[in-house]
């Protein structure tokens, strides 16, 4: 009995986990892409910065936790969705170019939510300790962001934003928490998926952040 009902929650686990992988690709590629427009970049330039927003968080997880090869190489349909979110948000650029500067922030609180949650669950099915899980759906959620902002030579996002990271990993804590006290993976991942959204908008919202430190010139 105990085989089956392990059997029967893996699969669960890695619908949740694909599920939330290939949503949050789709938005942080289309969110990848836009910025690279920004800064000027041609085509080729744009579908390089929205494959590394959409994938870079999942490889640097999957080779952390042992994954290997990652599953965005293993599996065809990220880099597919990727490129192909990516070439059309440069073919309609004209009308994703003048998207309101709200909607561009609740779809990248929305990838950061699927995303976190998504590396938590990995994470947690390789059996991976509580804590190093929740940093593991944190990585994933602003890894990918970090590369872009590198390559697109700007400090990244994770390191200034208000309440960016944070809302990662305060998500995929909630995630281990509500499954410690019981929920089912979905409600756990719903409900971690959605503190981090909140707490991200938020953020913006209200201009929360963390302590900075002032140096005198």
């Amino acid at each position: 009995m105990p085989s089956l009902s392990i059997r029967k929650i893996k699969p669960n686990v890695e619908a949740i986990v694909l599920a939330a992988d290939l949503a949050g690709t789709v938005v942080f590629a289309a969110e990848g892409a836009l910025s690279a427009m920004r800064g000027g970049l041609d085509l080729l330039g744009v579908m390089v910065i929205s494959f590394v927003a959409a994938l870079g968080g999942g490889v640097i997880r999957d080779l952390l936790i042992g994954d290997s090869p990652p599953n965005a190489i293993r599996d065809w349909r990220y880099p597919a969705l990727t490129f192909v979110t990516g070439l059309l948000t440069f073919i309609f650029h004209s009308t994703a170019q003048h998207f309101p500067v709200t909607l561009v922030t609740v779809l990248d609180a929305a990838g950061l939510a699927l995303f976190a949650v998504a590396g938590v669950e990995k994470a947690l099915l390789f059996r991976i300790r509580p804590f190093v899980a929740i940093m593991m759906g944190t990585i994933t959620g602003v890894g990918g962001g970090a590369i872009r902002d590198v390559l697109l030579a700007r400090v990244p996002l994770v390191l200034h934003a208000d309440i960016y990271a944070s809302a990662a990993f305060l998500g995929a804590a909630v995630v281990v928490i509500a499954r410690r006290a019981g929920l089912s993976q979905g409600a756990a991942a719903i409900v971690g998926g959605a503190v981090c959204f909140v707490v991200r908008m938020l953020a913006v919202t209200y201009g929360w952040h963390l302590p900075k430190a002032v140096l005198a010139a």
